[in-house]
């Protein structure tokens, strides 16, 4: 499981997914979100934009990533 810092209150989606190296480009997140192979905390995620926060787990092709604050 991979780990990301918060440096604000929280970060985008998308851009938890570029962070990670799970999607290369914002483009790529925006595709892989929107075709619903994203999880949030167990939950398929459609929205780029959902703000992640302290605690937030995201699934993608299986990995993990754990938001921590």
């Amino acid at each position: 499981m991979e780990t990301i810092k918060l440096r604000d209150e929280y970060i985008k989606l998308g851009q938890a997914l570029k962070a990670a190296g799970l999607v290369p480009s914002g483009l790529d997140a925006k595709i892989v979100i929107q075709e619903g192979l994203v999880k949030v905390n167990g939950e398929i995620e459609t929205q780029r934009g959902k703000k992640l926060h302290d605690g937030d787990v995201v699934e993608f092709e299986g990995e993990t990533i754990k938001i921590v604050g």
